[in-house]
């Protein structure tokens, strides 16, 4: 039954499936229960689709009317925007946005448990009703009555939820609700535990500790603290070969064996991690591909992305203690994986409830020391994720000069140095052997180093991009987090003045503000660990970057020099060149031969580098060390010799 409503402020839309409202402006409301904060209806325009149920009031024709209430006003709560049953949508991708619900706990109990969501992801099950853009239900406006669809699974409220919508909109009557957008705020139910509307459990199972470190707020580290390897990608079929996918080999150092894992199963968790941790920057998962998910470039290139991800996974104090992160890493029986998936979708202490497993420090902050700090890291994030996408971007089109422009303009100028001394054969007395011999081995070594050009990207250019890839995703996690804790100022702020003005207890006002302390210290805590990791990946990712580099024009080097001569990485030292059966090879004899270019070598690396890395007569180094040079060159190389590229 079509009911009439009238708008109380203006919204606008961002998607195709929201239409746009002016306050005061006429509605017809195709049915008044609410899904996750949103009603369906149509505007005086004609528009039809979804707008907050929270920005308008039904018009009742009689007081009887026992139906629940959206109106709101400046002063009021609403009542059906729970922070429980909220929706909006995920983060993956570099989206912004909070995850939308799973839909029903109870389906596919009798799945195969490698075969439990094949063909969809966690956003997309089959008989939960996917969601839409911006986290809405898909639209069926075949009929006014079509919504919700008995299709549509709902995530089940909390038996201890407020519904009274009297009590909250007496309560609503002091400190509102978020009235500039129906925003993360709100979906997230930050704003709910700001305001006090999200009740404290009677038993709470997890607890995540915020202590006060040098810089500020930091996670307590986790007390078990491991790591996990990500290898062996390996081509699985099932069905007799219909279906076909790639199994990850990962190895926990905490567990005693290792477990298989498809990317399914990584979407599931990180749909998981983005369902729980409201105010975590949760990094974002490899890409997916529609084609080619078989080629060895991009099996190669996810199984790196992986090992990132992980890495991040494993080094964050309150993701790596996470019970469905844990349960993804050590479950081996079928059955015990699907109890755990189950109980995972189950957890109540997600969102805005998540707030309330944090125990932060009593030491006391400044509330506008806390707010120039999220400002100034908010600007700092903003030029951080440009800055990182012009990298990003110059090191693409790099890699796409290596291993076309490059390679093919130095093989170019080799095949024309050879074409010279074909040419200059073709008179023999006139040849000049030697000449032509110097021409011909230059044509065949910018060939090489054409080859060389287009192979170098796998051993630089591509972590670079990897890495860049992951931050791309982490600051684009921010804008949203760093709303949550404006949002949450504003509300302080908010109760303040309404204290001040005797609108308000001020026992009332407390409570808002030691919930936004709360806040607060979380997104300080994760402000902190994100610097940690930005230094150490940034520092990782130079420095293999710059030792690549060395290594490449090395190669280049002494591939001119000592023609025929194989240059290798040493397997155990990746940084070190390595060139076999040198005895007997003239040039490379005098070219070892002289302290000049073996000092020139050593003052680079340092004097603490020098008896131990440039390794000579089977690995003793019998030089002296001489102001960080080496003052004497043995003149007899043994069978291997090697020497450090790094810097």
């Amino acid at each position: 039954m079509a009911l009439k409503g009238r708008a109380l402020y203006d919204f606008r839309s961002e998607n195709k499936e929201e239409i746009s409202i002016r306050q005061d402006e006429d509605l017809v409301i195709f049915s008044e229960t609410s899904l996750d904060g949103w009603l369906q209806g149509q505007n005086s325009r004609g528009e039809t689709g979804l707008f907050p149920a929270s920005y308008v009031e039904i018009i009742r024709s009689g007081p009887s009317a026992n139906h629940a209430d959206y109106s709101s006003s400046p002063g009021s709560l609403g009542t059906q925007v729970s922070s429980y049953d909220v929706a909006s949508p995920s983060r993956s991708g570099g989206g912004s946005g909070f995850l939308s619900p799973q839909g029903s706990f109870e389906e596919d109990d009798d799945d195969d448990w490698d075969d439990w969501d094949d063909g969809c992801t966690v956003v997309e099950e089959p008989r939960a009703g996917g969601l839409g853009t911006n986290g809405h239900p898909p639209l069926n406006l075949s009929y006014p009555g079509a919504y919700p669809s008995q299709h549509m699974a709902f995530r089940p409220k909390p038996a201890l939820e407020r519904q009274d919508s009297l009590a909250s909109a007496k309560r609503g009557s002091v400190v509102g609700r978020n009235l500039n957008r129906f925003s993360c705020f709100v979906r997230s139910g930050v704003e709910a535990f700001i305001l006090g509307d999200v009740p404290m459990m009677a038993k709470i199972a997890e607890t995540y500790s915020i202590e006060m470190g040098p810089r500020g707020p930091q996670w307590k580290a986790n007390p078990h603290p491991f790591a996990c390897s990500v290898e062996d990608p390996t081509k699985q079929t099932k069905f007799k070969g219909i279906k076909s996918y790639i199994s990850y080999k990962l190895t926990p150092t905490h567990a005693g064996s290792p477990v298989y894992r498809r990317y399914k199963h990584f979407d599931w968790l990180y749909n998981r991690l983005l369902h729980k941790f409201t105010v975590i920057s949760v990094p974002h998962l490899p890409e997916k591909q529609a084609t080619g998910r078989f080629e060895e470039d991009f099996i190669e290139k996810r199984k790196r992305r992986l090992i990132l991800w992980m890495d991040h996974m494993t080094s964050h104090p309150v993701l790596s203690q996470y019970e469905g992160f844990q349960h993804f890493l050590s479950c081996l029986d079928d059955k015990q994986w699907k109890m755990g998936k189950r109980r995972a979708e189950k957890d109540e202490m997600v969102g805005a409830s998540f707030l309330l497993t944090f125990q932060i420090p009593t030491e006391h902050q400044d509330l506008q020391d806390v707010e120039d700090r999220v400002d100034t890291f908010k600007a700092f994030s903003k030029k951080m994720d440009d800055s990182v996408l012009q990298l990003s971007t110059v090191a693409s089109e790099l890699v796409r000069k290596h291993v076309g422009g490059f390679r093919k303009e130095f093989q170019k100028l080799g095949n024309a140095f050879q074409a010279v001394s074909h040419a200059f054969q073709m008179d023999p007395p006139f040849s000049s052997e030697a000449l032509n011999s110097a021409i011909s081995h230059t044509g065949r070594t910018y060939e090489a180093v054409g080859e060389m050009f287009a192979e170098q990207p796998k051993n630089d250019l591509f972590q670079m991009l990897d890495t860049l890839s992951l931050y791309q995703g982490l600051l684009s996690n921010f804008p949203d987090i760093i709303h949550l804790q404006k949002g949450a100022f504003a509300k302080v702020k908010e109760s303040q003045r309404m204290s001040d003005e005797g609108r308000m207890e001020q026992d009332e006002a407390d409570g808002i503000r030691r919930r936004c302390r709360v806040v607060g210290f979380a997104l300080q805590a994760e402000m902190n660990h994100f610097h940690q990791r930005r230094e150490l990946d940034f520092k990782h990712m130079m420095q293999n970057y710059l030792r690549q580099q060395i290594l490449f024009y090395q190669r280049g080097t002494m591939q001119h020099l000592f023609p025929g001569l194989e240059v290798q990485r040493q397997a155990t030292d990746p940084r070190t060149l390595v060139a076999p059966s040198w005895r007997g090879h003239p040039e490379v004899t005098r070219y070892l031969n002289s302290p000049a270019t073996a000092l020139h070598i050593l003052s680079r690396l340092g004097p603490q580098c020098i008896p131990e890395s440039f390794l000579l007569h089977r690995g003793k180094a019998k030089g002296k060390k001489d102001g960080g040079g080496l003052a004497h060159c043995p003149r007899s190389p043994g069978p291997t010799c090697s020497w450090p590229a790094s810097l």
